[in-house]
């Protein structure tokens, strides 16, 4: 049987956007539901769905529905070299000024006593959940 090759070239492609690398930056170790990426990132649902689409396809985001709730997470590319290269840029982003930001208003949009409306019956990320 061959192994299947992990094509890098759609990793790199993955990364090589600013908002790709917040919604990674985002995910972190948790699972977070799409709804919460809207709130922080202050954009249109489509406009985060196209990124993790991308995301998906690059094997990076793994995505789950419940209800009507899509739940994103992240996987290591099945490659050890992908997989080496991925939590490297990780580890980068956790250390960026702008995306330490982002991940601070999704603690605040999270955690906060009363939701936002639209966000009341959104499961929160287990991790960050108060």
């Amino acid at each position: 049987m061959t192994k299947k090759i992990y094509n890098m070239e759609l990793l790199f492609k993955a990364l090589a956007d600013h908002t790709r690398l917040r919604l990674i930056n985002l995910i972190g170790d948790s699972e977070v539901c799409v709804c919460f990426f809207v709130a922080v990132l202050k954009t249109s649902q489509p406009k985060i769905s196209r990124p993790l689409a991308y995301l998906r396809r690059a094997g990076i985001v793994t995505a789950r529905r419940e209800g009507k709730w899509m739940h994103y997470r992240l996987v290591d590319p099945p490659d050890e070299h992908a997989a080496r290269v991925f939590r490297e840029v990780r580890a980068s982003l956790a250390e960026h000024p702008e995306l330490q930001h982002d991940r601070e208003k999704l603690i605040q949009v999270c955690c906060a006593p009363q939701l936002p409306v639209p966000l009341r019956r959104a499961p929160r990320p287990l991790d960050l959940a108060a």
